[in-house]
């Protein structure tokens, strides 16, 4: 059975039978891998080392280099992403080593990262991971706390507790555990095996040291960085705060809404083309879902052939990827097929 249909509780489907034949012949496209790498990286280098000369050089004008700084958020994260799912190189150590480097410029703990959203694919949808569910029938006196923690969650908050998630590695075993014991309930039917599985890694001794030395790395770099920039340093928070944001908006928009009887328990999403590849199809999350490793080149594919057999019941009634990251404003809700 595919991995996504496992992921989900739910039998396999005549798409998820396609995905398996796809995935056992997509092989990953490496030549688009480092076409994308080599741009993450100039804008890498850019951000850190050429903005600040330019910014004493042109003044205001030289601003504008944050939008493509920005824009180039989803494709920074989306090499991290295939990385994880062992997808970006052929060989794991190169996988690894690449990811890890790309997540010292975002300022992301990769271990930690890389554990979260392998979770999130395990237990996609359980009460762990349903930041958009609130249930709006309880007092405002009880619920207001959670909007709080969702509109912060969207405008950054996200990206915020994850640079925090270091802390732990640098706190006691015994410390990191109870915390996280703490943010990570036993609701739900499988709540104590998830909450195991956090506890377990906040106190793994190889883990811990590698996200403290990953971290000491992270803040040389980010040091540097804000010295090289001088009193233009606001631009440097600016810049990591509007890609914090990006960050923040697109983590659970797939998933928004959701109902746990939906495939994948996850959407597609339509976008212009232009933006397929700096998005690395994440547009198409449904399907990563229920087919996890099948590299991002492979997915159009995979949805033409969906959209084909579809055409007789009128097509695809995908949502705009933009349009919907919005109506995330809109507020949390309760679900009834979430309640289990």
């Amino acid at each position: 059975m595919d991995p996504g249909a496992v992921a989900q509780g739910g039998p396999a489907t005549q798409s998820t039978a396609h995905g398996r034949r796809a995935s056992k012949r997509a092989a990953i496209d490496i030549r688009a891998n480092l076409t994308l790498l080599t741009v993450v990286t100039i804008a890498i280098a850019l951000q850190f080392f050429a903005f600040p000369v330019l910014l004493r050089a042109w003044g205001m004008p030289a601003l504008l280099l944050i939008v493509p700084l920005v824009v180039l958020t989803p494709t920074h994260w989306g090499l991290i992403h295939e990385a994880i799912h062992g997808q970006l190189f052929a060989g794991r150590r190169l996988n690894e080593g690449v990811a890890r480097a790309l997540a010292i410029a975002f300022a992301l703990p990769f271990d930690a990262v890389r554990f979260g959203h392998l979770m999130h694919h395990r237990f996609t949808r359980e009460p762990f991971d349903r930041p958009d569910v609130l249930d709006r029938s309880r007092p405002v006196a009880e619920v207001w706390p959670g909007w709080v923690s969702y509109y912060g969650r969207l405008l950054g908050g996200l990206y915020a507790g994850e640079l925090m998630v270091p802390l732990l590695a640098f706190a006691s075993a015994n410390v990191a555990r109870s915390l996280v014991a703490r943010a990570i309930s036993t609701q739900g039917p499988v709540g104590v095996d998830v909450q195991r599985h956090f506890t377990s890694f906040a106190a793994d001794p190889a883990r811990r040291a590698r996200i403290r030395r990953d971290w000491l790395l992270t803040l040389g770099l980010f040091v540097l960085a804000f010295y090289l920039y001088g009193t233009w340093w606001p631009v440097l928070a600016l810049t990591m705060y509007l890609r914090g944001v990006w960050l923040s908006l697109a983590d659970n928009l797939p998933h928004h809404g959701v109902a746990l009887d939906q495939p994948g328990r996850s959407r597609n999403f339509r976008v212009p083309r232009g933006w397929q590849g700096v998005l690395m199809n994440h547009h198409l999350h449904r399907l990563h879902h229920q087919h996890p490793t099948l590299p991002w080149t492979a997915l159009p594919a995979l949805d033409s052939l969906e959209r084909a057999a579809d055409s007789e019941s009128g097509g695809s009634n995908d949502p705009a990827y933009f349009l919907s990251a919005l109506r995330q404003f809109k507020g949390p809700g309760a679900l009834d097929a979430t309640t289990r």
